[in-house]
């Protein structure tokens, strides 16, 4: 595990925590260790932070009035959504713990605007749940939606399946409501779809990582529902030719696929020796594999224009097999394939995590080259490459080598995650497609983000954030 990029927080005085409990009452905060130690480590067990109180706001002004007393006594704070992240970065270390678990309102749904306006404290699956309601469409969706929250995914801009019609997070949110470092709240919750009166504001804060000040509710886009939807297990006999396949599948469909996720083998194969009642998907073994989803408005829309595609696909020799799923069964048992590969990999031990993205155009250039230099820096570690090919976005991850000692592959964990990084860097991609630099990678960006980019980031967090207070052990 790196060197934390920075030290864990000074202590908080018993004046300023009783200051805390005062505005928050009784109900708005713990330090009963069943309550608050679920929060204090990560999903993989990488990190276990600590924490002088658990903060518990039911409201804007509670977070407001905490964050207000942390800001004039000097007083650090970590924010977390659903504790889902990978990179540690709402793990406190230190610092106050505050969780808008109880911030659960559904403040406005417009379907006109195809808005709605949600707290932060509710779940991704809550959201698209009460869009349905509304006879709209949410799309973001992860394999985590029931309990990543949205504030949780705004703030780390997080992309899901649906990148490739709908884009990533930011491309979701008209409008946020953020408490700032000083406590001072930013009333941006707008239904707008055009506003063109200087900077938009709200567009700091996704991707923020918590550092700018915490998302307390956001204004989200809302899209017509789909009338039908299908979905193809397809087999490859390279990543090349999956590409390719996505290429054709764009044109084809006129912009109906909503997902292309790309799998290896190996990868596949995890899944069906640690995860119950899932099983081959085709009647053989392929080195390739993508789940296509394709959804049309129209109710035939979408099987016809899967057919077409791949029947095209054969005829051109893309395609070395394929099955339709029939129905929703079929379909949810095709995406438990793709979902649970980081499930089944934790089952195999030790393994290193690479969230990174390349231009579409490289990326079967990429997988080659990356998995020669993988088996050069360590032979018969075992690498498990799969992801939102449709973004440029791959998981391109590494398993300890059968025999190994674990503690002996995670501490080349650094150095092995250079050789994949430096690679990333020589393909122009990102060491960080979805999941955020967080305590995990902060440092180790400055091998490769722009130095001018830096500086303009470090600017605006020292203008808002001058006592750097709001998640001090993320980003610049």
């Amino acid at each position: 595990m790196s060197t934390p990029a920075f030290p864990d927080a000074p202590p908080v005085s018993p004046e300023v925590l009783a200051q805390i409990k005062a505005v928050v009452g009784e109900a708005g905060y713990s330090e009963d260790p069943m309550r608050v130690d679920p929060k204090l480590t990560e999903w993989r067990g990488k990190w276990k932070g600590h924490t002088p109180l658990l903060v518990l706001p039911k409201s804007t002004e509670e977070v407001s009035a905490v964050v207000k007393i942390c800001y004039d006594n000097g007083v650090a704070i970590t924010p977390q959504g659903g504790n889902t992240g990978l990179v540690g970065g709402q793990i406190p270390f230190g610092e106050i713990l505050i969780s808008l678990e109880r911030m659960k309102a559904v403040r406005d749904v417009a379907p006109t605007d195809d808005t709605m306006v949600l707290e932060s404290g509710l779940s991704l699956l809550d959201a698209q749940q009460i869009a349905e309601k509304a006879g709209r469409y949410f799309p973001l969706s992860l394999a985590a939606e029931g309990t990543a929250t949205v504030g949780g995914v705004i703030s780390t801009n997080a992309g899901g399946t649906a990148v490739l019609r709908y884009g990533v997070t930011r491309d979701l949110v008209s409008g946020l409501e953020v408490v700032l470092p000083n406590g001072d709240i930013f009333h941006g919750l707008k239904r707008l779809r055009k506003d063109n009166t200087g900077y938009d504001i709200k567009h700091m804060f996704i991707g923020a990582e918590g550092t700018l000040g915490i998302i307390t509710a956001a204004s989200l886009k809302l899209f017509p529902i789909m009338n039908s939807r299908s979905t193809a297990i397809v087999a490859f006999d390279s990543a090349q030719k999956a590409i390719d396949l996505l290429v054709r599948a764009k044109q084809e469909t006129g912009g109906q696929v909503e997902a292309f996720e790309l799998m290896g083998r190996y990868g596949l194969s995890l899944v069906l020796k640690h995860i119950p009642d899932t099983r081959e998907p085709l009647g053989a073994e392929y080195p390739w594999y993508a789940l296509i989803e394709v959804a049309s408005g129209d109710p035939e829309g979408a099987a016809s224009s899967m057919e077409r595609l791949l029947e095209a696909a054969f005829e051109e020799e893309l395609v070395l097999d394929a099955v339709i799923a029939q129905n929703e069964t079929q379909a949810a048992e095709f995406w438990r394939l793709r979902e649970d590969h980081s499930a089944a990999e934790k089952a195999e031990g030790a393994a290193w995590k690479h969230d990174i993205s390349v231009p579409l155009s490289r990326m079967a250039e990429y997988m080659e080259e990356g998995a020669k230099a993988i088996e050069a820096f360590l032979p018969g570690a075992r690498l498990v490459a799969f992801g939102h090919v449709g973004d440029g976005n791959v998981h391109f991850n590494v398993i300890v080598p059968e025999g190994m000692d674990a503690g002996e592959f995670n501490a080349m964990r650094d150095a092995g995650a250079k050789v994949v990084h430096d690679l990333v860097n020589e393909y122009e991609g990102s060491i960080s497609a979805e999941h955020g630099l967080g305590r995990m990678k902060t440092e180790e960006a400055l091998l490769y983000k722009d130095p001018v980019t830096v500086s303009a980031m470090q600017a605006l967090r020292l203008a808002l954030d001058p006592k750097r207070i709001m998640n001090p052990h993320v980003l610049f």
